[in-house]
Formats: C-alpha cells, structure tokens, sequence
C-alpha cells in the first residue's frame, strides 16, 4: 500500500440521500480539486485559501458542470490524517456521486482503502494505535453506554494512562541497563525500593484495567440472554413485552417457536440481546426437537439465563419445574438464572412464593406488561456500571485485553526477580518485554500484520 499519494472514497454511507460527503486526502488533495472547481464568488483558487473553510462553487468537467457542492479545506498537518484534506459536499445522488469520484480516479487518485483515512492519521502521529481502534468501536456504538466509553478512549484516556506507565517503566530500564556499563564497578543507578514501588503500581493499574474488561466487553457486545421454558409458557409474549412490539409469533398452541428468536433492547444504556427459544419438552417433531436443541445450545452462548413458567399450572407442574430449574442450574452453574412465574394475573401465586426460594424469583404477567420495569431492574444487577459512572478507564479490546494479561505476567516476573535478587540484566530482559506489550496497545510497537487486521475492520471512508 502507498501512503503518500493522494485517495479518494465515499465518507457518508452508499446510496442516495439528502447530501453526500467525498473526502479527498494527500498531498494534492487541495490542488486536484482545484482543477475541477469552479468558485460561485469571485473566481477564487482554492490553493490560496486558508485551512478550515468552506466554499460554494461547482464541479466541472470539460464545461459540464456535474454539481453544485461546499467544499471544506483542511491543511495539513492541522487535519484529521495530518495531509491535505478536501471534503466535497455534493447532492446525495448515487449517479452525482459516482461522476465526482470517477472524475477524480481519472486524475489522480486512487480509491481508499478501509480504514486508509484513520491509517494515515495514526502513521503521521494524529493519533495512537487504541484511539484509532476506538474510532471504529464509535461508528459501532449502538447505545449510550458504547458511546461514552469509545468517546472516552478516542480522547486518549486509555492510551494516556498507558503511556504514563510505559514511561516511568523506561526511566528504570535505562538506569538498569546503564549499571550493565558500569557491572565491574558495583553501581546502582536505579533505587531498588522506588522500582519495587513502580512495580507494585504498575501491578495496581493492570489487574484494575484487565478487571474492566468483563464490564467493557458487555458494554460493547451486549448481554445474550436466553429466555427458556415449557411449551406456551408465554416466553414470546414476554420477549414481545420487553421489546414493546409483536416481534415473535404468539399462539396457544404449544411448539409454535420451532427456532431461536433474537432482538435487542437497550436499559438505561446497556445492549441486551434477548434470545426467545424453542419450548423445552419431549417431541417426536423432528423440526420441534432441532429447535430445542437450539435452545441448550443459545444457553451455552448466553451470559444470563431466564427460565419461564406457567404461573397458573404451578400446583400440577410444580415437581417437573423444579427439576427443569435444578437442570439448568447444575449444568450452568456460572450463569446468572432469573426464574420468571408469568400469567399470575390468572391465578393466586401464593403457594408459589412459599415453596420456590430462588434468590432471583419474580412474578408477572408479560401479556398485561406487570412486573417487567422489575425484570429490567434485575437484569442491571448483573452489571456492574460503576466504572462508567465514575468515567474509569475500561478496556473493551479483545486486543488491548490480551496485551495488558502478558504486560501484567511480565511485571510479576519483573517483581518476582527483584525480590529473588537477580542481578539487572536479567530483569532487563522482563523489563523490555513488558515494554513491548505496552507499546503493542498504543502502537510505539506494531508490524504491517497488525495494522492490516486492525484497520481491516473498518469501513471505507473513515
């Protein structure tokens, strides 16, 4: 891939709209505009005009004029990828689009390719490798909760308390790795007991940030929750009632979900991803039994499960539900259970509340809408938000993740060495390779491999 010549690709979504954005990035981004550009006012050259500012003009070709648009200039290196940058507001034509692209290609520019524009602004030092990663995950935010967290790491937040560590690490490297100069002399350039307290507040900050992962990952991906139970149970009802729409076909004939359902719905700024499954029960319905098949695989997926009755069946039922629950629980033992007693709008749930003991036991009625702000409320129990109130740093990059767990072994085996006494080569060795699992988050450290799977992900245009 060539960086430095100048690229070209649609920055709004494809198809037709209002208006559409063209962003056009290199070094001669401003003067090929300019050939093609004619000013309303004036006559003006865009190669003269300052950074930072819009003009009305046409796009023109050999005398025919393609559309009127606003043109942006932004000078390098004060621009989004540090380069020249013109960003050509056009009508949301698709046939107008594609001619203003096609005329640039023709002269020029090559077309971006993903992630190319975000690319260039991390390799010119705009910004680091995490807060380009958080661009992405802030196209993706799909709730208020995502949003605050991509907002926070693209503003440097996570990659600011990275580098602060990272740096206060290399202090010491240095002075142990200058006493490796100085060995035959039996100098110590570097206070042992300041290392010792470095190291236990590195230690401190990794295990809180690899903590925040569990919160960050279902902030960003979302909670599966898997709603089972017998056949007509009304698992479909409550899953309509908790989305407040007819999403899953709701029938009294038992069976009528032969697959998984899925939706999301977002509480208080977290994504749940609500799974209506196949009625559990012995059937010789081959599509049936595929179905509720289906059902013990999407509880395996889920991260909490809800397990429905029929609260106006429970006295001849009670035995079977019972041992339903105990299954569930024996064999998840890990995932969060809510036990749901729905229809008690028909019936007296009193002999309910005095056998079954669960610590997560409700009572509604998901066809009269009773009982589900509770459900709502107990499902938040689940999550711990109080990072994101508090607007602590957390990680939600498998990546990040995975670099902060082997930056952290690194550090125990630097502390460890201390503590045993081995002498400052050794604890270099550990030194340097923690070192370089910082720098692999904030990309000081990266390889062509990297980069390509990272920025791979990311949509053309941005």
């Amino acid at each position: 891939m060539v960086l430095n010549d100048t690229i070209i690709a649609l920055a709004t979504p494809s198809g037709a709209g209002a208006i559409a954005v063209i962003r056009v990035s290199g070094p001669d981004a401003i003067s090929l505009v300019n050939s093609f550009f004619n000013s309303i006012k004036d006559g003006k050259e865009l190669t003269e005009q300052k950074s930072h500012t819009i003009h009305l003009g046409h796009i023109v070709e050999d005398k025919r004029t393609i559309d009127q648009v606003l043109v942006s200039i932004f000078k390098g290196p004060n621009s989004y990828t540090g380069e020249n940058i013109v960003e050509i507001s056009c009508h949301g034509s698709t046939y107008i689009q594609q001619e203003i692209i096609q005329l640039f290609l023709r002269n020029g520019c090559r077309m971006a390719e993903a992630g190319e524009f975000t690319l260039r602004a991390f390799l010119n030092g705009k910004i680091d490798l995490s807060q380009a990663e958080a661009v992405a995950d802030l196209i993706a935010s799909d709730n208020a909760a995502s949003h605050q967290v991509a907002m926070q790491q693209m503003r440097g937040g996570f990659s600011n308390e990275i580098k602060l560590l990272r740096e206060e690490l290399l202090n010491f490297a240095s002075l142990i790795e200058l006493e490796l100069d100085f060995a035959e002399e039996d100098v110590e350039f570097a206070d042992r007991t300041q290392f010792e307290n470095l190291l236990n507040r590195i230690q401190t900050v990794l295990k809180r940030l690899i903590d925040s992962f569990a919160v960050g990952n279902v902030i960003k991906n979302g909670i599966p929750v898997a709603i089972v139970g017998a056949p007509n149970v009304g698992k479909s009802t409550l899953l309509n009632a908790l989305l407040n729409e007819e999403r899953a076909i709701v029938s009294d004939i038992a069976g009528t979900t032969r697959d998984t359902i899925e939706d999301e719905l977002v509480i208080q700024g977290i994504g749940f991803r609500f799974i209506d499954t196949a009625g559990i029960r012995e059937t010789e319905d081959v599509v049936e039994s595929i179905g509720i098949k289906k059902t013990f695989e999407k509880i395996v997926q889920a991260q909490v499960v809800i397990y429905l009755f029929d609260a106006s069946h429970y006295a001849e039922n009670s035995k079977l539900i019972t041992v339903e629950i105990e299954k569930i629980k024996n064999q998840f033992p890990q995932k969060p259970l809510i036990i749901i007693a729905n229809k008690v709008d028909t019936t007296d749930a009193s002999l309910i509340k005095s056998e079954l003991h669960y610590e997560h036991l409700l009572l509604l009625s998901a066809k009269e809408k009773t009982g589900i702000d509770e459900l709502k409320n107990t499902l938040l129990q689940f999550i711990n938000t109080g990072q994101l109130r508090n607007n602590e740093t957390i990680v939600t990059n498998g990546r990040h993740y995975d670099a902060l767990l082997k930056a952290l072994e690194e550090i125990e085996k630097v502390q460890l060495g201390l503590n045993d006494g081995l002498s400052g080569d050794l604890l270099a060795i550990d030194i340097r390779q923690a070192l370089y699992y910082f720098g692999e988050i904030t990309g000081e450290v990266t390889s062509d491999d990297l980069l390509g799977n990272i920025f791979a992900n990311f949509c053309i245009g941005k």
